[in-house]
């Protein structure tokens, strides 16, 4: 038995398969969720299979525990999961930066998910880390778009064990976080406060500089360019001579931290300056003497410090930044700057020269090495305290040196200890002593003791180096008056501080080598006074006494001297050994940074105060006037002082007592400033434990009461200002003082305590109360700000009554008209009450929370102050919110009465401002939203009983009523705009503010059921927002589940559950309670119930369909039908199908009618037999009508669905006219259709469509009339009229005049006479008259029809196993029609061949599709009426438009097959097709309604292909009889394509097939005769035609053709002699070699010539020339007419170069034992007919364009043209086609140089525009491996061989036989290789065939043979490539079968030339052609053709071709004839 498993979670520890049923296979290491389990078997389901729920084998896994797995590392795995299927969409998207970035992340995270589990970090390592992962996690859901997760530090929080308030404080700040987050894991975080601490990263990464051979030391400092001084001690990197990078004095040497920057430091003139001091003898030149003689030892004699440089750098770059951001590290960046120099008497002023730029005392200094930038530094900001940046960045700090500030720093914490003194030496002035030069002084520093004593350890010149005993400064040369401004640093220990003093010994340094410095005076400070007061800041003038023996300089000697002016501690009457001058003076600058000593003496009397009292007063006052850090420094001291100066022992006040409050005051404001504000926690210390004064509380609360009373009288607010803001140090102390006075006496005047509070209250009251002004506002903000924490203070004091007493009182006080800012404290005030820990006990907390609802109610009512009033509200909702969780088991009356006062005062006046203020756009409004939302969390069912009982006193509901509508209406709109108030991606907050909201409406159904229910009391209004807003509430997007990915989806639903069920219950609940009346909600209801069953919740579905029962069933009863529920169900279906709504689940629920037997029409069936028949055909309707919305809305999207949304737009449109007659709907899909008519620019479907809604209207009806999605409305005729104008705009955009003229004829009546506006009349005419002229003159191309077949079960319901003919688009052929419904149905597999498919592929799971072409049949009925010959543009127009029926061939064999007549048995299978509507119609496809299929007979067949011919030819004579000046050359090409081909034998091969008894005796003749006897009529008549054509023609042929028609005359008579008696074909000699006949070729010798490994083949097309060499001459090819009385040369055979024709084919075979041949008959040769002789001799061949050259071997086959370059059929100009063969020959390249020297533009014997529109395309690209040497096939196709895709492009007068080859019937054939009608070959016709060592190459018809005159035509697109050609290049022999091949007869490939007919548009273009040909007789040479088959021919059956090797025979006339005239392009398939 399975019993549910407490979310259990496990790991498969081992594959497995899932091989049993239910199973769910794993893979080890999946991750399982277990939902239930039995014995044996855990049933639950994968993350990485999402929505799979299997079983799976206990053993295999491994439970984990879940509470102790680390909530970050869980959040990494599910993370990592969710983006890593986002990772692989990206991929796909090719959106490459988002891959690789957040690859990026997924492997850190990844990596940090590893040590997160490794568990090897400690606790503040794994924060820091869980902190990064988090931040970047965040950055990536920000970055993709996914939900923002709500943490608190690292940690996501649980939305349900905080209250809703909490969740959206915690949401903002997490947004925050997230939009600060980095990819890189840092995080720039909003912090309240200011950071005041900053430190500098330093580190010097090179000196650019060589200065002399000497070393150098370089200082570094901190320099403030405004009050132009340093900022910090100096830093010091020592450079040795060698350079930088060779000395390293130790690790780190050359970076530091300049610590304590404060944000004042941090300006745009702080500085670094670098001073670069020389390190060797003072004058360099010696330092470099003594280098060069020395170079390897090192220098002796002393060396000094001597100036060299100095640089500066602005830091104003890293100074920027946001001093509100927490960055845990700014950027390390690189800095370079350059040295300058200057005279050494300015070289202390050199820092503030250049920053001035003052640039005519300074000069740069080159470096030594031009690749550098003289010094380079890097520098890093960081921030925080020094402890935290040492924690944060441990590496910068190891090793590194810290360089102090000289000063505090802004913030000083209580623990820190420094004690340092700064001396700068300044300057000094010395008297010359004699000497014309000045001295080269040097200044030693020492440090020592009363004694004499050296203290060591205690002097730094700079941080960098250590601690020396002894100092020496820099040497001036030559300077009296020397500057030195150099910095040290004293850290004297505090016990030897007040003994110790300075000395200065002043030396003069000789330039000479070896000499010592020599003493010449000194000058000392003493460190401390007598009184205790340290050295004071500032500039010291010290005395300089002269001594030059050292052994003098005893402290004895001349501490007893003044050192200073004014020196207290000298023996004034003293005169030593030491004399002074006085104009020599030293001076010294110091600055003191000690928190142990002090320089004040004011502080130092205060301390000492009873020692004497007399200079309390003065004390006093000067320490009012104290630096800041001085009081802190002695604070305990310093109040204990105070206190005890404050009051006397009795308690009384003293004399000082108002100037010791005044310190006091002061001194708390300074605990309240930030720079201080860690020394608040030393003061609480203080107060709590070492605080001693018991008597001073009656003092302070006199002196805080005068302050209240005086305020007003004041001139100086400031001392108020700092009293009212310290009051929470002085009611600290003050109650302190009263608690010890207390524990002292046992408690004595505790009444008179509270009397002076109460008194002291009285008075800060009436201060609030005084009218603000600007002086006193601040006052009393102060005083506001103070009183949360005072009256915290009191809490112990006082009972909470009299708190809560005060606290409005104080509050009461302020005026309502108050100033904004005393309005805001006083808020504040309110704010601080309400979190402090008043609001934490029971008895305050009921006190304040009146106190905060009053004042809230106000100013909510008022709409001001939202931010403060949100801010208190989210503070008590919060605080009541975790009480409320604390007292869960049982929560106290007092909670109780808080939630039921907060609802009573806060709940109507929260719904009615946000209501107000939702109109506008109030940054309040979320918190406020929040606010609303916490407080219905806290209120349950009775606080709703309550509150309901209290807004209708005496039963009166309006407040009631009021409050539901205004509660219903914000609810509504926060839900319609799906939770807009909050961000897209807080889903948690949404879904909580959900979770609240749909329990409150649970709560606002019961007033609703008990108080407006009744038949008074109802009210549908209210009970229609409440119906309306629960649906609302089940639709919004958030809720819809599905649209999640499954883990967030189960997350949602185990943390919350399917909202939407819960509420759809509820509705249905509250639909039952309604009864009677149901009637006001119907049909209104409609709508929302069926949203409703939108919810894919079963049980929710089938019980609100119960619904539709009920309201059914209510209105029959009360209507007597329920037509209002059918109407509006089929309205509301169709509004939210067509919005995207709905899937199939609720199709199957509707289709499927069990449930709805149950429910509906069970019940019918008991109460109403009529209701239940009408109930029965209601649900079949809307069955069908879901069936075509779905289908419809699977389509709705994507430009590549349109012409999907087309068919099911004409479907629904079709349901609602015919099914249920709904006009409307009708209209609007009209409308709809034409819409998408219109963007796929289907304009005659767009007019066909429109005529649906012009036939509803009347001509005679006056009323309005509106149209869908138009308002204006129209009088019905009026609609008609602009209807039949819109349609006629459209048929003549899609050029069907025909179809506009009736409307034309309509409009006229109605003008002419009902409307009598002959205006309009006349305009109407004239469109007319237009139309008729179009349809003369306007160029029309002729559509092509596809049949379509959809089969398999993946089609869309609406095409699966239909065929539909489609009606392709201008010039559109089947293979971009192919292309473009591949594109429609992208999965679809194109079906290879045109038999019907098999039961397999229609019940497939695949999609499949054939194509094929078929032919329309017109109607017989079009014309009827006609009386002449009607024109054939108007006839053309029937026979392709307004067509139901359509055909197409399939060629077949029956009966034996005779390989020498293929004719015999070929049959043609005929299919019909019928559909439903006339094409072109309102769509471009109609479904096939019918199909036959008929079988024609051989005989039949050549009948029909005879009888076309002749109709073609009749058509053409009656045209150029018409209009004889048309362009001669398609009449030519048709009669010498029907004469030649006839000559060759082709009827021939009818007579031999037909006309012989043995025919009619045989099976396939029996019952034929009537057709043989037709067939010979038809060829008779043909005869009969052709003799008109050549006399008409040889009326019209101008003289360059008449050569031709000589031509033809005489093939002419040979044709006719050769029908001569129907007999057998005689053949006539003739000079022509071509009438020569072939010889046959018998197996045995086609067999022994294969053997041998010659070449044989067979060709097919309009002539064939069959040549067999046995000796050593061949003759030449008839290519082009000779001229009479030339003679013929016999021509080398096996060495010669022919010049054949493209389409000519010679065929060389070896020797065969034989006659000779036959004598070349004397024939004249043409003019200029040169052959290429054996050695290149020449001999005579015709002057023809160069043509490819016969090549020895086919791996140097010429090259193909590229593809980007065939031009299209629709090309605008004639194209030149120049020959892309490769010609190696020279003499090739000659000829083609003169042709085109010759012809100048085209390459044409004789020039003959073609019409054919894909005669232009040049010859595909064949496949690499056709192309290889060997015994390959080598072709070359003509043009529009295989054109688009591999499907063929046969015209309407091509082969009937050849409709539906398939391509495996056609590889290695050429049968389906049609050409388009108006193609011709070349000038002859025929190809060329050379064989090569059992290879072979085939060339066809190169496009430079021809020039084309192509009508002015867009071009299109390129065609696509073939996807076959057909051809198998290995292992073809002679025959050109494969073994496949040779056993199947539908597989024979055959070379077969189709005929090129020209005159299918002949009629479209006579002008152009005209125009086109008329200038080029007298440019080009006479027009020649020849006899051999060229032009047109008739292509022969492929079994005929190949059998046995053998030539074909004749071509049959007929063939081509029929196909010219009746048979467009149909079954070229794939």
């Amino acid at each position: 038995m399975w019993i549910p498993s407490n979310n259990k979670y496990g790991v498969a520890i081992h594959n497995w398969h899932g091989d049993v049923r239910y199973g769910l296979a794993l893979d080890v290491g999946d991750s399982v969720d277990i939902v239930e389990e039995c014995r044996h078997w855990f049933r639950g389901s994968c993350p990485r299979k999402s929505r799979a729920v299997g079983i799976f084998p206990k053993t295999y896994i491994h439970i984990k525990d879940l509470s102790k797995i680390d909530p970050v590392v869980a959040e990494c795995t599910q993370v990592l999961r969710e983006w890593s299927e986002i990772w692989k969409r990206l991929y796909v998207d090719r959106e490459a930066y988002k891959f690789q970035t957040l690859r990026k992340v997924m492997y850190s995270i990844l990596d940090s998910r590893r040590e997160l589990l490794s568990a090897t970090m400690t606790q503040d390592q794994t924060t820091e880390l869980q902190m990064v992962v988090v931040s970047k996690i965040d950055w990536g859901n920000r970055k993709l778009g996914l939900d923002l997760v709500p943490r608190v530090g690292p940690l996501a929080v649980d939305p349900h064990s905080i209250g809703i308030v909490k969740l959206y404080n915690v949401h903002v700040s997490s947004a925050d976080n997230a939009k600060a987050s980095s990819s890189r894991g840092t995080l720039r975080r909003k912090i309240q406060r200011k950071i005041l601490s900053h430190h500098l990263y330093f580190c010097m990464r090179d000196f650019g500089h060589r200065i002399g051979g000497d070393d150098a030391e370089v200082y570094f400092f901190l320099y403030d360019g405004n009050r132009m001084r340093p900022v910090s001690e100096r830093f010091l990197v020592k450079i040795s001579k060698d350079g930088f990078s060779n000395y390293i004095e130790k690790l780190h040497s050359n970076c530091t931290v300049f610590t304590d920057l404060g944000a004042a430091d941090l300006n745009e003139e702080l500085h670094l300056v670098a001073v670069v001091m020389r390190v060797g003898k003072i004058i360099q030149s010696d330092s470099m003497k003594k280098t060069e003689k020395n170079n390897s030892s090192s220098m002796t004699g002393p060396t000094y410090r001597r100036p060299y440089g100095v640089g500066v750098l602005s830091l104003a770059d890293i100074c920027q930044f946001d001093s509100s951001l927490e960055q845990q590290s700014s950027e390390e960046r690189e800095f370079n700057f350059k040295l300058y120099q200057s005279e050494e008497k300015d070289f202390h002023l050199l820092p503030e020269l250049i920053i001035k730029k003052s640039s005519g005392k300074y000069s740069p200094i080159q470096p030594g090495n031009q690749s550098t930038q003289g010094i380079v530094v890097s520098l890093k900001l960081l921030h925080g305290g020094l402890v935290q940046a040492r924690k944060e960045q441990p590496l910068l700090f190891q090793g590194t040196t810290i360089t102090r500030k000289m000063g505090f720093p802004d913030v000083i914490m209580p623990g820190d200890v420094r004690n340092d003194l700064f001396l700068t030496l300044e300057r000094a002035e010395f008297e010359r002593g004699g000497k014309n030069t000045g001295k080269n002084i040097l200044v030693t520093v020492v440090v020592l003791d009363v004694t004499g004593n050296v203290l060591t350890d205690c002097l730094w010149g700079a941080s960098g180096m250590d601690a020396l005993p002894q100092y020496r400064s820099m040497i001036l040369y030559h300077q009296n008056a020397p500057s030195w401004n150099e910095m040290l640093r004293l850290s004297v220990p505090i016990d030897k501080f007040s003994t110790a003093h300075v000395r200065f010994e002043f030396r003069h340094c000789s330039t000479r080598e070896k000499s010592e410095p020599k003493l010449f005076a000194f000058s000392f400070a003493r460190l401390m006074d007598t009184s205790g007061a340290t050295l004071g800041d500032g500039l010291h003038e010290l005395y300089v006494y002269k001594c030059e023996d050292p052994a003098k300089l005893q402290p004895a000697n001349y501490l007893r001297l003044q050192c200073r002016p004014r020196d207290a501690q000298a023996k004034v009457d003293c005169s030593g050994c030491f004399s002074r001058s006085s104009k020599e003076v030293f001076v010294l600058r110091s600055l003191l940074c000690s928190t142990k000593l002090t320089q004040n003496a004011d502080l130092l009397s205060l301390l000492q105060w009873r020692a004497h009292p007399e200079t309390i007063q003065d004390s006093l006052t000067g320490v009012l006037r104290l630096n800041d850090e001085e009081l802190v420094k002695f604070l305990q001291d310093v109040l204990d002082a105070l206190f005890a100066m404050f009051s006397n022992e009795e308690g009384n006040s003293t004399q000082h007592s108002g100037l010791v409050f005044h310190v006091l005051v002061s001194i708390f404001s300074l605990l309240q400033s930030n720079k201080f504000q860690h020394f608040r926690p030393v003061m609480n210390e203080y107060i709590e434990n070492h605080f001693a004064a018991a008597l001073v509380y009656k003092g302070l609360i006199t002196s805080v009461e005068h302050m209240a009373v005086f305020m007003t009288k004041a001139e100086h607010p400031d001392p108020f200002q700092k009293c009212f803001g310290s009051l929470e140090y002085i009611f600290k102390l003050l109650i302190q003082s009263r608690r010890l006075f207390a524990r002292a006496t046992g408690g004595q005047y505790e009444d008179s305590f509270r009397r002076d509070l109460h008194s002291l209250f009285t008075a800060l009251n009436g201060m609030l109360a005084v009218p603000s002004y600007d002086v006193i506002i601040p006052t009393q903000e102060a005083l506001l700000n103070s009183t949360g924490v005072v009256l915290e203070q009191l809490k112990d004091t006082l009972p909470a009554p009299e708190l809560g007493m005060l606290a409005r009182n104080m509050l009461d006080a302020i005026p309502r008209g108050a100033p904004i800012r005393l309005i805001q404290a006083k808020l504040q005030a309110v704010k601080d009450l309400v979190s402090g820990e008043l609001f934490h006990e029971d008895d305050s907390r009921t006190v304040v929370l009146s106190v905060a609802c009053k004042h809230l109610r106000m100013h909510l009512s008022r709409r001001d102050e939202l931010r403060l009033c949100a801010e208190i509200l989210s503070e008590i909702l919060s605080q009541l919110f975790e009480l409320q969780r604390e007292q869960r088991e049982k929560i106290t009356n007092t909670l109780q009465h808080d939630l039921d006062s907060l609802c009573k005062n806060i709940l109507g006046i929260l719904i009615r401002t946000i209501s107000i203020i939702m109109e506008g756009s109030n940054p309040n409004l979320p918190q406020l939203v929040a606010c609303l939302l916490g407080l219905l969390q806290l209120l349950d069912e009775t606080h709703y009983k309550r509150y309901w009982d209290e807004l209708t006193p005496n039963k009166d509901p309006r407040d009631l009523k009021d409050f539901l509508s205004k509660s219903l209406l914000v609810y509504e709109e926060l839900l319609t705009q799906d939770w807009l108030v909050f961000p897209t991606d807080w889903l948690i907050m949404k879904l909580a503010a959900n979770d609240v909201m749909r329990k409150s409406l649970e709560e606002f159904a019961k007033p609703l059921v008990y108080r407006f229910l009744g038949p008074q009391a109802f009210d549908s209004q209210l009970w229609w927002s409440y119906f309306s807003l629960a649906v609302t509430f089940l639709t919004q997007p958030s809720l819809q589940l599905e649209q999640y990915r499954e883990p967030k989806r189960l997350k949602i639903l185990h943390s919350h559950g399917d909202m939407r069920v819960l509420m759809g219950f509820q509705i249905l609940s509250m639909w039952s309670q309604l009864g009677e009346q149901k009637l006001h909600f119907i049909p209104s209801m409609v709508g929302p119930f069926l949203e409703v069953t939108l919810v894919p919740e079963p049980a929710l579905r089938k019980a609100t369909l119960s619904v539709f029962y009920d309201m059914m069933q209510c209105e029959q009863a009360a209507r007597g039908s329920f037509r209002l529920v059918e109407s509006e169900l089929i309205d509301k279906l169709d509004l939210l199908i067509s919005e995207n709504k709905g899937d199939d689940e609720y199709r199957e629920l509707f289709s499927t009618m069990e449930h709805l037997s149950l429910v509906l029409l069970e019940k019918v069936r008991t109460e109403n037999p009529s209701w239940k028949d009408a109930g029965t055909a209601f649900i079949a309707s809307v069955t069908r009508l879901l069936e075509r919305l779905l289908d419809y809305r699977s389509v709705m999207q994507g430009e590549e669905n349109r012409d999907k949304r087309m068919t099911c737009t004409v479907n629904l449109l079709n349901f609602y006219k015919n099914e249920i007659n709904r006009k409307e709907m009708y209209l609007r899909y009209i409308y709809k259709l034409h819409n998408l008519h219109l963007q796929a620019e289907n304009y005659t479907e767009a007019g066909y469509t429109l005529k649906l809604y012009a036939s509803m209207l009347s001509w005679d009806r006056e009323t309005q009339s509106f149209a869908p999605f138009d308002n204006s409305g129209q009088p019905e005729w009026q609609r008609k009229e602009r209807l039949y104008h819109e349609i006629l705009k459209y048929f003549d955009k899609g050029k069907c005049w025909e179809k506009g003229i009736p409307l034309c004829k309509e409009l006229a009546q109605l003008y002419e006479t009902r409307r009598f506006d002959y205006n309009k009349l006349s305009d109407i005419l004239i469109l007319e008259a237009k139309f008729f002229q179009n349809i003369l003159t306007q160029l029309r191309p002729e559509p092509e029809y596809f049949r379509v077949g959809f089969y398999g079960m993946g089609l869309p319901l609406f095409v699966r196993n239909k065929q539909f003919v489609y009606r392709g688009l201008e010039y559109e052929r089947i293979g971009a029609f192919t292309q473009r419904l591949q594109t429609e149905f992208p999965s679809a597999q194109i079906l290879a061949n045109n038999s019907p498919p098999e039961a397999s592929i229609l019940n497939a799971p695949e999609q499949y599709i054939q194509i094929s072409n078929v032919r329309p049949v017109g109607d017989a009925q079009a014309l009827k009426t006609a009386m002449v010959p009607v024109p054939e543009k108007i006839a053309r127009f029937y026979e392709v438009n307004d067509v139901t029926r359509f055909i197409y061939d399939r060629p077949m064999y029956k009966g034996p097959i005779d390989k020498d007549n293929e004719f015999k048995s070929l049959w043609i299978e005929r299919t019909t097709l019928d559909i439903t509507s006339p094409l072109p119609g309102i769509l471009r496809w109609f479904e096939v309604k019918h199909k036959s299929v008929q079988e024609l007979t051989p005989v039949e067949y050549a009948c029909e292909i005879i009888n076309n011919a002749g109709k073609e030819l009749a058509d053409l004579i009656v045209q150029y009889r018409r209009d004889p000046k048309r362009n001669i050359n398609p009449f030519s090409m048709r009669l010498q394509g029907t004469i030649d081909a006839n000559v060759m034998g082709g009827i021939s091969k009818y007579q031999e097939a037909f006309f012989s008894e043995q025919f009619l005796k045989s099976p396939q003749g029996a019952g034929q005769q009537a057709n043989v006897q037709r067939l010979k009529v038809l060829i008779l008549e043909q005869i009969q035609i052709l003799e008109q054509a050549l006399e008409l023609h040889g009326q019209l042929a101008p003289a360059g053709v008449q050569p031709l028609h000589n031509r033809l005359l005489e093939r002419f008579s040979q044709l006719k002699q050769s029908l001569s008696g129907m007999g057998r074909l005689k053949r006539q000699p003739s000079e022509s070699i071509v009438n020569t006949p072939l010889p046959p070729l018998p197996t045995e010798q086609r067999a022994a010539a294969t053997a041998a490994g010659a070449g044989g083949g067979t060709v097919a097309g309009a002539g064939l020339v069959h040549q067999q060499a046995n000796a050593n001459y061949v003759y030449e090819l008839d290519e082009i007419y000779t001229r009479p009385g030339d003679t013929l040369r016999p021509v080398e055979a096996m060495n010669s170069y022919q010049t054949l024709s493209k389409e000519s084919l010679s065929i060389v075979l070896p020797p065969v034992e034989q006659a000779d041949a036959p004598p070349v008959p004397h024939r004249p040769r043409s003019q200029n007919f040169v052959t290429a002789g054996v050695n290149g001799g020449s001999i005579d061949s015709p002057e023809v364009p160069p043509k490819r050259q016969p090549m020895s071997s086919s791996s140097n086959a010429p090259p193909l043209p590229p593809r980007g370059i065939t031009p299209d059929k629709r090309a605008s100009n004639p194209m030149i086609f120049n020959d892309f063969g490769a010609g190696h020959a020279s003499d090739a390249a000659a000829r083609r140089h003169s042709a085109q020297q010759q012809h100048g533009q085209k390459y044409s014997v004789v020039d003959i525009s073609f019409d054919d529109p894909e005669a232009d395309q040049q010859p595909h690209s064949l496949p690499p491996n056709l192309q290889e040497a060997g015994n390959h096939l080598s072709v070359c196709f003509a043009p529009n061989d295989f054109r688009d895709s591999g499907i063929s492009t046969t015209s309407s007068r091509e082969l009937n036989q050849l409709n539906n080859l398939s391509e495996e019937s056609a590889s290695l054939s050429m049968s389906t290789v049609h050409h388009r009608e108006h193609c011709r070959i070349s000038s002859n016709g025929s190809l060329d065939m050379h064989m090569h060592a059992g290879g072979m190459n085939i060339t066809q018809r190169d496009s430079s043979t021809s020039s084309f005159d192509v009508e002015d035509i867009p071009v299109p697109p390129p065609p696509i490539p073939p996807k076959s050609l057909g051809v198998t290049a290995n292992g073809l022999g002679p025959n050109l079968t494969t073994s496949d091949e040779a056993h199947s007869p539908n597989t024979h490939a055959s070379l077969n030339h189709s005929i090129n007919n020209h005159n299918h548009h002949s009629h479209n273009n006579q002008q152009p052609q005209q125009q086109q040909q008329q200038p080029q007789p007298q440019t080009q040479p006479p027009q020649q053709f020849n006899g051999d088959g060229a032009g047109e021919g008739y292509s022969l059956p492929q079994q005929q071709l190949l059998a046995n090797g053998r030539a074909p025979g004749p071509a049959p006339v007929p063939v081509a004839v029929e196909a010219a005239v009746s048979h467009p392009p149909d079954g070229g398939t794939f």
